[in-house]
């Protein structure tokens, strides 16, 4: 169109068309990497890190062999064996400790108001017990009929018990362990020394 053209439509009251806007350009973003979406994914990429806690074939890489599975249970048959042999040991203590328990108690009530011990008695009568040098005191009487087999000494809640020899006797078949003196009238004079109340040896003497 002319420029005389244009002014006269102009001038008839037309208005010029508007310019045709530009399209807006987005600002440039940086580009991100896609996430993987799964392990398996990264692991599918050469290249891509193993994941910790993931198992393993067998050391390197390689498949666990038959030699590798024998040995693996072996170890476990034994430590459960071992276990096992841990547990029957401590309920065979516990059994042996409640069975202890049981015949003391036993022995208590048969021993209880039968003991000889005298008060009054000043002659100590040591013998070995316990891996120590014991004693208890009795009289004259009493002496010699220990030494002569007709009494004996029980050890009871760490006291020492003078009895007769038939309630010693009793008491060894209840609890055998408890015996503290026992007198064989006729074994030799030196297999106890300690017969003779001249023989006056501290008590905490290591036998």
């Amino acid at each position: 169109m002319s420029n005389s053209l244009r002014d006269q439509l102009l001038g008839l009251g037309f208005k010029p068309a508007p310019e045709p806007q530009r399209p807006h350009k987005p600002a440039h973003k940086p580009h991100k990497r896609p996430a993987a979406s799964s392990d398996g994914e990264r692991a599918a990429r050469p290249g891509a890190p193993r994941k910790a806690g993931t198992p393993r074939a067998g050391q390197g890489g390689k498949p666990r062999t038959r030699e590798d599975i024998d040995l693996a249970k072996a170890y476990a048959i034994r430590a459960q064996k071992e276990k096992e042999e841990r547990i029957a040991a401590e309920q065979a203590r516990q059994e042996e400790a409640r069975r202890r328990r049981e015949a003391r108690a036993k022995l208590a009530e048969l021993v209880r108001d039968k003991a000889l011990n005298d008060p009054n008695a000043e002659i100590a009568r040591h013998f070995p017990y316990g891996g120590k040098i014991k004693r208890v005191y009795v009289t004259e009487a009493q002496l010699k009929a220990l030494n002569a087999g007709e009494l004996g000494v029980l050890q009871l809640d760490g006291r020492y018990l003078l009895v007769t020899a038939e309630l010693l006797a009793q008491a060894e078949a209840i609890f055998a362990p408890a015996i503290a003196l026992k007198v064989d009238p006729g074994a030799p004079a030196e297999e106890d020394p300690y017969s003779d109340p001249k023989y006056q040896v501290p008590d905490d003497l290591v036998w």
